[in-house]
């Protein structure tokens, strides 16, 4: 029952339920954060500067950007073929093949890299016949690329496989009764409905790339700049107890992935406000 703009709850008040909230949220969130604008800040702009713009910094920067970007993308075409596969289709050990997407959220990172770098080294599993091909895969970027891949690919399924199971099948099949193609039906019926869930993956999928260490620290080589990821920058700068210029690339990499997950959410924000002026 309503009474005025207050409205009946299982839950403590507004006001209460809003204060646990934001203590919650700046204790975990927003001090942490504060702290590391704040030691930056002892360091002055020209340190700062130098600090963020040094060749070696710069080139991790195109390593880690460049690398979460790769294997976001290489996940949501593949998260995409998994999620289809699992849900339109049932065959032997599907409850097995669907409980291993899930493996690298609970395997720790480090010994994910360990066991990407035994399976992708020359003398690998892999590796070895990749080699005779010409294609190194550990000790080089794509290595980097592979490991991100791994720790990103539960993102996009998760996401997207839940929005493919509600998708009606009933306008599949007016599609095909209308002489649409299989593509035809996939692009213009289910990839629409699919769009807000595999860009959602993708943001999920690049955001865990962008701060992952302990997976690519093995079979990136750790080569400056080559296969030298900047979360291995701010973790030497931390040995070396220089805190300011751990906080520097921190800060960088903070502001950038801050910048693209919300360019990400105004598309996503875009399309649901079109598609709701569709429906309307």
């Amino acid at each position: 029952m309503k009474r005025g703009w207050k409205q009946f709850s299982v839950l403590p008040g507004f006001s209460i339920s809003l204060g646990f909230t934001l203590l919650y949220l700046s204790v975990l969130v927003l001090l942490p954060l504060s702290a590391v604008f704040l030691k930056t800040a002892t360091m002055g702009w020209e340190a700062f500067w130098s600090t963020i713009t040094d060749q070696r910094v710069l080139a991790s920067y195109r390593l880690s950007f460049g690398a979460a970007f790769a294997a976001a993308l290489i996940n949501v075409v593949f998260g995409l073929l998994v999620a289809w596969v699992l849900v339109r289709y049932s065959f032997p050990g599907k409850r097995v093949i669907d409980g291993l997407v899930d493996l690298p959220f609970a395997l720790p990172t480090a010994v994910a890299g360990i066991a990407l770098t035994a399976i992708y080294s020359e003398n690998g599993v892999v590796g070895h016949y990749l080699q005779t091909i010409g294609v190194k895969v550990a000790f080089t970027p794509l290595g980097v690329i592979v490991a991100l891949t791994f720790i990103g690919l539960p993102f996009v399924v998760r996401t997207v496989q839940p929005v493919l199971e509600d998708v009606d099948r009933h306008v599949e099949e007016a599609a095909a009764s209308l002489g649409a193609t299989r593509w035809q039906t996939f692009r213009r019926v289910i990839l629409p409905e699919l769009y807000p869930a595999l860009l959602t993956g993708f943001a999920l999928a690049l955001a865990r790339a962008l701060g992952e260490y302990g997976s690519v620290v093995f079979i990136s080589g750790n080569m400056p700049m080559y296969t030298e990821i900047t979360p291995l920058l701010i973790m030497s700068k931390l040995e070396q107890f220089d805190y300011a210029g751990a906080t520097a690339l921190a800060v960088v990499m903070l502001l950038a992935s801050f910048v693209m997950l919300l360019f990400i959410n105004i598309i996503q924000w875009r399309t649901g406000h079109r598609r709701t002026a569709k429906g309307g």
